[in-house]
This record gives structure tokens, sequence and C-alpha cells, in this order.
């Protein structure tokens, strides 16, 4: 073997140190490489070429160059075969306790990376909650490492802040870092209670909404193409709450406080509620969001296909194209 044989250490500390100094032939600087010491550790195991080569899936030949590399950068032989197989040398025999020492680190932080990873946010805009409850265990057989953890809201999470890891967001996307995925539009129209409807004239003309008593938006949402459309026509009506909670102004309409511009996936699906027209009467594009780093991850790349193929199987009923 070339270069010169040296005393190994038994203690890790000084195994790396070493390993860090270690120099070649031509008196370059050679350093350890793990996937050299992960392939002697199979070595050990199999107390074979051959038998390492099968447990790692690989040729034997592979096997050979990688114990050669390892044997030249510490600069002595690690093996010699006799009738048995394979037999540490008295410098194998010293580093192979800290090479399966070393093993079981890496697998230890492989483990505690991947057990990191599994749980996977999802941020939902409100009322989006419903399409995904029934699909979980459909993710749980595709995906049985993936925990989906769902939070629900109007306030916009912060994902470069490390809120969440995916999010469901309406308008435009301005933030270089994320990758925005198009995923259809979100649809709103107009909304009321029997009850109110009953004690009011009726509606003709969804332009004119004289007499008529609207549940309009904070004005924190008055860029919301929905709060637009309500400021348009209020006019000559009379704003009798306002709120930036769908829920609420959802729960306030099936009481009769009045008109309510709402998504239609909440307005369709609430039975307190009539929707006055079939007609979309305002539309906002519709985004998965997230970093770009995050698609490494397996669970996350899992769950992105995942919530797709949820929203793209109620893209109609999120539009408003259809009532349920």
């Amino acid at each position: 073997m070339p270069g010169s044989v040296v005393s190994i250490p038994h203690d890790r500390t000084a195994l790396c140190a070493i390993a860090q100094g270690y120099t070649d032939s031509m008196g370059r600087a050679a350093k350890l490489k793990w996937e050299d010491l992960r392939f002697f550790a199979h070595i050990v195991q199999a107390k074979s070429l051959a038998g390492a080569a099968r447990a790692m899936g690989v040729d034997h030949s592979t096997v050979g160059r990688r114990l050669l590399a390892l044997e030249r950068v510490l600069g002595a032989p690690l093996v010699i075969r006799g009738p048995d197989g394979l037999q540490l040398t008295p410098v194998g025999e010293r580093i192979a306790p800290m090479v399966e020492d070393l093993a079981s680190c890496v697998q230890a932080i492989e483990h505690a990376a991947t057990r990191q990873s599994v749980r996977v946010r999802l941020a939902l805009p409100t009322g989006f909650v419903k399409l995904f409850a029934g699909q979980l265990e459909r993710l749980r057989e595709q995906a049985p490492a993936v925990a989906l953890e769902i939070l629900s809201g109007a306030r916009n999470v912060d994902i470069d802040k490390g809120e969440a890891d995916l999010a469901v967001r309406t308008g435009p996307i301005n933030d270089e870092h994320l990758i925005a995925r198009p995923l259809g539009s979100l649809g709103w129209s107009l909304y009321a209670s029997p009850a109110y409807l009953a004690l009011r004239p009726p509606l003709t003309d969804l332009d004119d909404l004289s007499g008529h008593d609207l549940i309009g938006y904070d004005t924190a949402l008055a860029s919301l193409p929905a709060a637009q459309w309500v400021e348009q026509r209020s006019c000559r009506a009379c704003i009798a709450l306002r709120s930036r909670e769908m829920t609420e102004m959802t729960a306030a309409a099936v009481n009769g406080a009045g008109l309510a511009m709402l998504p239609c996936l909440l307005g369709d699906s609430e039975s307190g509620l009539v929707r006055l027209t079939p007609t979309v009467l305002a539309t906002r594009d519709l985004s998965l969001v997230y970093r770009r780093e995050v698609r490494l991850a397996a669970p996350v790349r899992a769950a992105i296909v995942f919530v797709v193929s949820v929203l793209r199987q109620h893209a109609d009923a999120i539009g408003g194209s259809v009532a349920h």
C-alpha cells in the first residue's frame, strides 16, 4: 500500500484530527470520506468484499476501490485475506469500533432530520378545512410518514418566519423568495337569509341595493374584489356592520343582518343562506405558496401533491360555478 504506516489512535477526536493531516504521495492533503468509511463498516460486518457488495447493492469492484481509497488516506492496510475470509489488521481492529459509532451517529442524524420534516404545516383560508378533513385518510395511505397540521384563519401566516410550510393564498404573491403555484380562482357571490329576504323589497337589480342592509368588509380588506364590489354599491344601501372574518360575516347573514358578499365555498354550503344570483360577482387568483428550499424534503413534496389534488378536485365549488 502507498504511503507510510502510521499509528492510529483509539479515541474518536484524535482520529479526526489525524485524518485532517494526512497527505498523499504527492504531498497533497488527503481527507477521510464518510462514503469510504461506510463501505469499510459493511466489509467488517460481512467479512468479505462480495458480502459487502451484496449488502450494499453494488459491484464487488466498487467495494474494493472504496477500501483501497480509505487505506491510501490512512496510509495503512485495514484488512488481509485469511482462510476464513477477510481479517482485520491491527489498524483495522482499532478503527472498526469508531467507524461503527460514526455509522450509528449518522443514522441518528438522518432519523432526527426525517422526524423533524414529517410534520408539514398547511395554512388555509377560512372555509377550506372541510375540503381536506375527509381526505386525510387518503394522505395517510399515500404518504404514511406525513403528518399534516392544518392552520386556518383570515390572517396570512409568515412563511419566511417558519409559521407554516405551505399556504393557500388568494391574490398576487409578490415575495420573490416564495414559489406560487396557481390553483384557479376563488369566487364570491351575494347571499342572504330567507328571513331577511321576506322583510325586504325584491332584489331585481344587483347594481341597485336601495332599501337593503349590507354586511361590509373591514377596511383592512379593502383590496379584496368582493369588498370593492360592496363599496361600489353601498351608496343607496345601509352598511349594517363590517368584519374581517368570513365566518362572522356568514353568521351575521344567517341571522338576518343583511346581504353578504361571501366566498361561494362558504355561502353555497350554508343551509341558512340563499344565493341571490348564479353569477360569480368577484374572483381572486388562488395559489399554493411555499419556500423554494422546502421542495427538497420528501414529506413536503408529498403534501404539495396532496393539496393540489384536493383543491383541483373542488375547483368548481371554490370558483363558485356550482352550488353544493
